[in-house]
């Protein structure tokens, strides 16, 4: 059997660099208006100033992290009218009435659970009340109740998550959804594909979203197309468009594949072939995620359904998809959940805040990047002080150097305090997990950094008590020893020359 051509991605490149240069020229035209009126009149700089003034101290008493309101503050005070104009641009005329229909899902959802769910808060509340605490939260701010009667299985390589994705796949009846930030027209998805392919001709609904810009270079612009030919649904997610508009730069980055309603998978792989260990541009690649089934697989449904209908801007009746979970004794007690940037709720951040208050005796982290808040330093920092064992898991082969140097720059701050430091010596840390006291665990797609916690879509799921707990908390332990612990080295304050460029790093960390 002949295989399908498949052509090179290079027109998507292209595509993106035209977007590229469109967004420039923008940006300097408004470089040069901006010049033209300082030099015009005295009275309009006068105005500019005061008005100024007026958007720092509104910026100074919003409700959100001081590192997301300096940089504008900054630029705002340095170079008034071209400060007000980009903030206009970017944070007033930047969101295309996204905000408020994700709102109203989440306002409507916080309301909205079904019977399961509030049986299984009162047995969390009864077992637990320091997660039930933490489960609350998700629940009342962001909409997503806690279930029982959920399998959960742990795959700690990306490959053995996508076999067991496929199997699954191919047991569909009537509905396959997928939707993540990366799609690479390479083996592992192609193979995907061909099952995917022959679902839908069983009149199957498959539906497939993806990243537009984290999916450049991955796919060629002909790739939906050829996918819709074939029976998938298929859409990029928010396409880049040669408009200067904040909200190009809010990313699907979420990672979802539910099935039937029944089976759920996420995790942190994409489908690329990195993930899965059949390309090695970083050295190995360590990737995990988590398969679901039972009755938590609502709430992924949900998710994928609520970014699908902003994608294509049809809101349809969902009960037909959501009321397919069904109850699979299991212990413990699962909480899929997902974040979005156009709100001031950052819960995927307050949930790392909560478990990092909470934790007594151990907390470990994986994430490919380290790029926090002073305020989750100081959380960190506090529990390492209070005698908490806390350890963190970065890469020990960088996938973006300047990045990664960032990274690094917040090791110094954190060893002085007590936290650990490991890199991962084989390759690239791609996992994003975090386990609290051997019990808890908080596993998906949100990075400890700004562009997860404040610019992306994410999903995570809260794992309370389940057997897949253990699992999580045995590859913690097998994945340190693979790593280098560099907590000594750090321990010392860094050198002039390196603190220097580490610092004037940092101040533009909530960009990256």
């Amino acid at each position: 059997m002949k295989k399908p051509e498949h052509k090179p991605s290079g027109n998507s490149v292209m595509r993106m660099v035209f977007v590229g240069i469109s967004l420039v020229m923008q940006v300097g035209w408004i470089l040069v208006r901006v010049q033209w009126l300082n030099d015009y009149s005295e009275l309009i700089s006068g105005i500019t100033g005061l008005l100024a003034i007026t958007v720092v101290l509104y910026l100074n008493s919003k409700n959100t992290n001081a590192a997301m309101k300096m940089p504008w503050i900054m630029l705002i005070l340095a170079v008034p009218l071209l400060g007000l104009s980009l903030y206009l641009l970017f944070e007033i005329l930047g969101d295309p009435g996204v905000s408020k229909r994700l709102r109203k899902d989440r306002e409507r959802k916080s309301g909205d659970a079904p019977e399961q769910a509030l049986r299984a808060f009162s047995h969390l509340e009864a077992h637990d009340l320091s997660a039930a605490n933490q489960s609350r939260y998700l629940w009342h701010r962001a909409g997503y109740p806690v279930y029982e009667n959920t399998t959960v299985r742990y795959f700690p390589e990306g490959k053995l998550a996508l076999e067991a994705m496929k199997r699954d796949l191919e047991k569909a009846e009537h509905f396959i959804f997928m939707e993540y930030f990366i799609v690479e027209d390479e083996s592992s998805f192609r193979e995907l594909e061909e099952i995917l392919v022959r679902k839908a001709k069983q009149g199957v609904e498959v539906r497939l979203m993806y990243d537009d810009i984290g999916s450049v270079g991955k796919v060629n612009m002909l790739f939906a197309k050829r996918l819709n030919e074939k029976g998938i649904r298929c859409v990029p997610f928010n396409p880049a468009l040669p408009i200067l508009n904040l909200f190009m730069n809010h990313r699907d980055h979420r990672k979802i594949t539910v099935i039937d309603g029944r089976v759920g998978f996420t995790g942190g792989y994409n489908l690329a072939d990195e993930y899965f260990d059949r390309a090695h541009p970083y050295g190995q690649w360590k990737d995990t995620g988590i398969r679901l089934e039972g009755e938590a697989v609502r709430s992924l449904t949900e998710t994928f359904l609520e970014l699908w209908s902003v994608q294509v801007k049809n809101r349809e009746d969902s009960r037909n998809y959501l009321d397919r979970s069904h109850s699979v004794p299991a212990r413990g007690f699962v909480q899929p959940f997902a974040d979005n940037p156009l709100d001031e709720e950052r819960v995927a951040e307050n949930v790392y805040l909560n478990l990092i208050h909470q934790a007594q005796k151990t907390l470990y982290f994986m994430t490919p990047y380290l790029i926090i808040t002073d305020e989750m330093s100081h959380a960190l920092s506090l529990a390492a002080m209070r005698g908490v064992d806390v350890r963190i898991i970065t890469p020990g082969i960088p996938d973006k150097k300047t990045v990664y140097a960032v990274t690094r720059s917040y090791y110094s701050g954190l060893v002085r305090n007590g936290v650990r430091i490991y890199e991962y010596t084989p390759g690239f840390c791609h996992a994003k997990q975090c386990i609290c006291d051997g019990k808890i665990v908080s596993i998906g797609t949100s990075n400890l950094d700004y562009r997860s916690l404040y610019h992306h879509f994410e999903n995570n799921v809260l794992l309370i008590g389940c057997e897949a707990v253990q699992d999580i908390a045995a590859d913690f332990v097998s994945t340190f020893t693979q790593c280098r612990e560099v907590t000594e080295q750090y321990r010392a304050t860094r050198g002039k020359a390196m603190g220097t460029w580490q610092y004037i790093l940092r101040l533009f960390a909530p960009l990256m």
